[in-house]
């Protein structure tokens, strides 16, 4: 619930130009969400709530930043609009599957943790770079293909998963 709660102070922050705030936002937010999940599998602490707050924390937190360092210039629409498709698309398959009757259950891909990684270290290397004037231009390139490239993956897995569960359910 925390990082939900974050996610408009650190929009504010990169819409006022405090990218060293919105970068320690969002440090904040990206190591509460490892140690939330570490607690939780070390200690057996996993509950339903739980399991669907957070990839909804995620999601609601990378959109709103990618959307917003896209709306501002910081960074290229292109990889905005992949980014944000890429979990438009999902979502718009599972309710899709919901609405003709064969509801299909989707589970985080090894790809998928991977491109949520890179989307984080994308997000922090930006606004690291903003806000304490740090050039670290070829790295940022890198991280932003890699982005592309893993999103990209990630929907080919989805959409085969998808398309799969979809066939056999009326069989």
């Amino acid at each position: 619930m925390a990082r939900i709660l974050l996610v408009p102070v650190v929009v504010w922050a990169i819409a006022s130009s405090q990218m060293w705030l919105a970068f320690l936002l969002f440090l904040a937010a990206a190591v509460s969400d490892a140690v939330d999940g570490f607690l939780a599998k070390r200690f057996g602490m996993k509950t339903e709530l739980g399991a669907y707050l957070d990839p909804l924390a995620d999601k609601v937190l990378i959109v709103s930043i990618y959307v917003t360092l896209g709306i501002t210039g910081v960074i290229p629409l292109w990889i905005v609009i992949l980014v944000v498709s890429r979990d438009i698309m999902i979502v718009g398959a599972i309710l899709l599957s919901w609405l003709v009757d064969r509801p299909v259950a989707i589970k985080p891909h090894n790809v998928s943790r991977l491109n949520t990684a890179a989307q984080i270290l994308y997000a922090c290397l930006v606004l690291a770079t903003q806000g304490y004037g740090i050039n670290a231009e070829p790295v940022l390139t890198l991280v932003m293909f890699l982005v592309a490239a893993l999103t990209l993956l990630s929907v080919g897995f989805y959409v085969a998963e998808w398309v799969r569960h979809m066939n056999s359910a009326g069989s």
